[in-house]
């Protein structure tokens, strides 16, 4: 019984700490405790301003002390603010408790410089005021006991808010450094992923390649060659697949690995209508001439909008038109909808579409893609930029 009531004590003091902490965490929470702080202290001086000053009773004093101290609440954002009425409660009241909240706060959120011209301010400030008749005796009567009490209080608060300030600075660093690590850690594990992803899809890749072989030879072996020259492409098609990934996953970092041109379009269009997709390529001459960005960038979407008709639309025509004038490159892709949908679903991760918008988007292009009229429409625009002229 006492080692649960122990324990139930102990988990009640965590969760309150836990509570503490978090509304200590608060920069309101900080700077209200601040204002207290610094009322309660200059309330201790309350009878004693009101006897000396005569335009000042006990509630005309507080009220005063109340006013000063709560510019606090500002001190994140205007500092100088809170330094500046610390300054005229010295000269008009001799109060010596604001400013030293001012001086920290100045070293604390402005750094190094601001807390050294409010030290070197306060001094010279404070300084006239003792040469001036009135001077409180108890508070300086000398130079000695001025430069005793009054010097020490500035360089000590501004000495405090300037190391406060570099503690942050640190704290802020090892933050950065913390959410680097774990950038750097998330990079490493897609780069494991993507190496997982190349091992197995690379192994059941070959595997199909080496069946594709087999099967080719026993086709021809048996006198058809139809079904040999179709395994052998077969198997052409996966080698071609897994130099991609090869050229993807582990090749990637490789600057010097050329981006697809619109030279291959029509490879690309060729291998469509092989898989039974019929394709109406329209191109424009000149857009052979585009930088290799752009067309790299036309060429994506060319892919990915005839992939994505061989998985959805199957056996439907195609049409892709890439027209290029001065200022603007449109690539316009349609095919009808089909009247029923695929009779085995399609594999999709639905990220096609995606890619390509953030494709086009990155060479400040524009992209829409959807249903219209019982077909599906892409149209992607992009900037010319500067079209390379003909040779002759």
């Amino acid at each position: 019984m006492h080692d649960r009531a122990a324990h139930a004590y102990r988990q009640v003091a965590a969760a309150g700490r836990r509570r503490v902490e978090r509304w200590a965490g608060i920069p309101r929470v900080l700077d209200a405790l601040a204002v207290l702080g610094c009322f309660a202290l200059m309330s201790l001086d309350i009878p004693g301003l009101a006897a000396a000053d005569n335009s000042l009773n006990g509630w005309a004093a507080t009220a005063v002390l109340a006013a000063g101290s709560a510019t606090l609440l500002l001190r994140r954002r205007f500092p100088w603010l809170t330094y500046a009425v610390a300054l005229l409660l010295i000269g008009w009241l001799h109060e010596l408790t604001l400013v030293q909240f001012a001086l920290y706060s100045l070293g604390r959120y402005r750094g190094r410089r601001a807390g050294v011209l409010g030290i070197l301010g306060y001094v010279a400030v404070s300084y006239v005021l003792f040469q001036l008749p009135g001077w409180p005796v108890h508070r300086a009567d000398t130079l000695s006991e001025f430069l005793s009490l009054v010097v020490p209080i500035g360089v000590l608060a501004a000495g405090v808010g300037i190391a406060a300030n570099r503690q942050d600075l640190v704290r802020a660093l090892q933050e950065q450094r913390a959410e680097t690590a774990v950038l750097h850690a998330v990079q490493g594990e897609r780069a494991e992923v993507a190496g997982d992803v190349h091992d197995f899809v690379g192994r059941e890749l070959t595997l199909l390649c080496v069946r594709s072989d087999v099967l080719a030879r026993r086709a021809r072996a048996a006198g058809d060659e139809a079904y040999a020259g179709q395994f052998e492409e077969l198997g052409d098609t996966g080698r071609r697949a897994h130099t991609l990934l090869n050229e993807i996953i582990v090749r990637r970092a490789d600057d010097s690995t050329p981006s697809p041109g619109l030279d291959v379009l029509p490879g690309l269009v060729e291998q469509s209508e092989r898989a039974g997709t019929p394709v109406l390529l329209d191109v424009d001459e000149r857009a052979g001439r585009l930088s290799p960005l752009r067309q790299a960038a036309v060429y994506r979407v060319a892919q990915e909008c005839l992939t994505n008709a061989a998985k959805h639309a199957p056996g439907e025509k195609v049409r892709v038109r890439i027209a290029v004038d001065d200022t603007c490159v449109r690539v316009h892709v349609t095919n009808p909808l089909p009247s029923a949908p695929p009779a085995r679903t399609p594999v999709s991760t639905g990220t096609g579409t995606a890619g390509m918008a953030e494709r086009v988007r990155s060479v400040g292009g524009t992209f829409a893609a959807g249903r219209r009229d019982g077909t599906y429409e892409v149209v992607a625009e992009l900037p010319a930029g500067q079209v390379r002229h003909r040779k002759d």
